[in-house]
C-alpha cells in the first residue's frame, strides 16, 4: 500500500501513514489522528485543510481548480506549494508524498 508522511509544523515530527489510493490527503489525515481540520469536510468551502508540499512533490499532483486556487488565497502562511488536503487524491505516483502542516489555520466558518 502506498505511504505519505505528515511532518508538523515545527519540523520536528514526521509521521509515516498508509495512504490508501483515492483517498484525498484530508481523509487520510482524519484516518490517522493528525490534527488537519478541515471544517467544510473536503467541499472546497474553506482553507483548514491548507498543507504545504514538499518540493520535490509539488510538480507531480495535478493542477489547482480555479475554486481551490480561490480557497487557498484565504490560507493562513501560503506558500508557492501550498494546497489544500482535501483536492490531493492518493495515486501509486504519490506513493512517499510528504506534506507539512501549517502552523495555524483560518477558519472562516466558524460562527462569531
Amino acid at each position: 500500500m502506498p505511504k505519505m508522511t505528515f511532518v508538523s509544523a515545527d519540523g520536528k515530527m514526521r509521521t509515516e501513514v498508509e495512504a490508501p489510493l483515492g483517498l484525498s490527503v484530508l481523509e487520510i489525515a482524519h484516518r490517522n489522528d493528525i490534527d488537519l481540520e478541515g471544517a467544510c469536510e473536503g467541499s472546497l468551502a474553506c482553507s483548514t485543510c491548507h498543507v504545504i508540499v514538499d518540493p520535490q512533490w509539488f510538480d507531480q499532483l495535478d493542477e489547482p481548480s480555479e475554486e481551490e486556487e480561490d480557497m487557498l488565497d484565504l490560507a493562513f502562511g501560503l506558500t508557492h506549494t501550498s494546497r489544500l488536503g482535501c483536492q490531493i487524491k492518493m495515486t501509486e505516483e504519490l506513493d512517499g508524498l510528504t506534506v507539512t502542516l501549517p502552523s495555524a489555520t483560518r477558519n472562516m466558518m466558524v460562527d462569531r
